[in-house]
């Protein structure tokens, strides 16, 4: 079908042909018909157009191939050509800065990918990487167009392709508002962040009816892969919303604090909450014992400005916290213990999770803040045979290899191999501070003397009284708040309430550092 087909009469002169443009430009808009539209809507889910609307900045968004049609035939495709092609792409901005965008129309195909769509895909990742701006995907689609054979999967080649060639240099965000399953989901696996929303979204290699043919098993979509599944349990998903709405504003709201790409630093927005504000609270908000548990969460409040910050990862893995924040109106990286969840304890999941961060932060210029309140790695015959060493060593490895600032602050306990990884001087951070309720050791006290006293405790007449002595003792001798900082491990032992003020201060200085990395091709971590 050709454009005289659809428009009769052929125009004769530069208005008639603009007029024809214009009617062609408001057919592509639409898309094809109110039905398809309702029935999106009725799902619950906005139209590809109604989702760039939320995303960019009003009337800046600009779109490229607008009037691309497929030419593939046979199945029935060559009858049914429309616009787009079941991909909407171009460029806006999101408080003024320059954000690519493509968006999956489930009403055309599905949002299926063939040649032609993944071809428009492609181009937009290739601008997006040359014009050095982030790259968001509005994912809501079927997968590859079947009628299109191996075509379609070539394209999505072409995207894991190009998400590689783009990991490190543009932020990549992937918005997950519908089916993701099959090759499709590796994509959003490969970028930077993947947001998805409750009920309407989700992601996996082989479906429900596929997992019941081969197991046995009987699972819904979501209970296979929706939002909480990947939030909560795979870590696939970095956050989850309950509506597009919401979801799209915190996209909007995760922009602000990234670089618009790696040669740039994180956005500085000004800020009223004072540098040198106390934080009094902090005296009473983290127990001096050691076993006591409490909410880092507090912690990080009374320390960034205005107590706000987006949480990465919130609900996996939560024994430890992984959060984009600002000091003094500058972005940073925090990476801290929760006591709240496994008393704090680094074990497979966290190690991920945080090592990710890290990496992420890196990457993009974040400076990167680590709050340490650790026990030591999980123990159990589950964490050594799933791969705790493996896994720990990402940890290390993003920590070692980052050049970015760092700085670590001990709030309590940092024992063990969990201490050394989290940052610490031995490994690379810039800086290291700790409060006075400190300890930092090879383990804790009570096992120390175990080991240590073995001998003098079994022969002792009251072993529990000689174990308490040699507690003490070890405590006084190796334990003391003060140990690690004449010897030069910590660079001051600070008042917890001039924390913020300390960071801020330490984060300026640190504000020019430039590393050089031996020249290599790229490392190779541990997977």
């Amino acid at each position: 079908m050709t454009v005289v087909d659809e428009i009769p009469g052929e125009p004769s002169d530069t208005r008639g042909r603009v007029a024809e443009l214009l009617a062609l430009r408001e057919r592509a808009r639409r898309g094809p018909s109110e039905r398809a539209t309702e029935a999106q809507h009725a799902k619950g889910k906005l139209t590809a157009r109604e989702r760039i609307g939320l995303l960019l900045d009003e009337g800046s968004f600009k779109e490229v191939e607008q009037l691309r049609r497929h030419r593939a035939t046979g199945f029935g495709l060559e009858a049914k050509r429309p616009y787009t092609d079941g991909v909407i792409t171009g460029w806006g901005t999101v408080e003024g800065r320059t954000v690519f965008v493509y968006a999956h129309d489930f009403r055309i195909f599905g949002g299926a990918l063939g040649e032609a769509h993944a071809t428009k895909i492609h181009k937009i990742m290739d601008m997006a990487i040359s014009a050095g701006a982030p790259l968001v995907s509005l994912n809501d689609g079927a997968g590859a167009r079947i009628q299109e054979g191996v075509s379609a999967l070539a394209g999505y080649g072409g995207i894991f392709q190009r998400n590689t060639r783009a990991s490190g240099v543009i932020p990549q965000i992937s918005v997950m508002l519908g089916p993701c399953a099959g090759g499709a989901a590796y994509s959003p696996a490969l970028t930077d962040f993947v947001f998805m929303v409750r009920e309407t979204s989700q992601m996996f290699i082989t479906g429900p009816d596929v997992v019941k043919a081969v197991t046995g098993e009987e699972i819904t979509q979501n209970g296979l892969g929706g939002a909480d599944v990947h939030a909560e349990t795979s870590g696939v998903a970095h956050f989850a919303y309950d509506d597009e709405e919401t979801c799209i504003a915190e996209v909007r709201y995760l922009i602000g604090m990234l670089p618009s790409n790696n040669r740039e630093n994180p956005p500085v927005v000004p800020s009223d909450d004072p540098a040198d504000r106390r934080g009094d609270v902090l005296l009473d908000l983290v127990p001096a014992d050691g076993n006591r548990p409490y909410d880092m969460h507090k912690v990080i409040e009374e320390l960034v400005d205005d107590g706000d910050f987006l949480e990465v990862h919130e609900r996996w893995a939560r024994n430890i916290v992984c959060a984009l924040a600002r000091l003094d109106g500058q972005v940073v990286g925090i990476v801290a213990n929760q006591p709240q969840a496994l008393a704090g304890v680094l074990d497979i999941e966290a190690s991920e999770k945080a090592a990710r961060f890290v990496q992420m932060c890196d990457a993009f210029n974040i400076p990167i803040v680590t709050l340490l309140d650790v026990p030591g790695f999980l123990p159990g015959v589950d964490q050594e045979h799933g791969g705790i060493i493996r896994h720990g060593a990402k940890l290390l490895y993003a920590y070692c290899n980052a050049t970015v600032p760092r700085i670590s602050l001990i709030l309590r306990k940092a024992y063990g191999g969990a201490y050394i990884v989290m940052d610490s001087q031995s490994i690379g951070a810039d800086l290291t501070y700790a409060w006075p309720t400190n300890e930092i050791a090879v383990m804790g006290a009570e096992g120390a003397a175990n080991v240590i006293f073995r001998r003098q405790i079994a022969d002792a007449e009251d072993p529990e009284a000689m174990r308490a002595r040699m507690v003490k003792e070890y405590k006084a001798e190796l334990m003391h708040p003060y140990y690690a900082a004449e010897r030069g491990l910590v660079d001051d032992v600070i008042d917890p309430a001039e924390t913020r003020e300390v960071l801020i201060a330490s984060l300026a200085m640190l504000r020019n550092k430039h590393a050089d990395l031996p020249s290599r091709k790229h490392g190779n971590p541990p997977q």
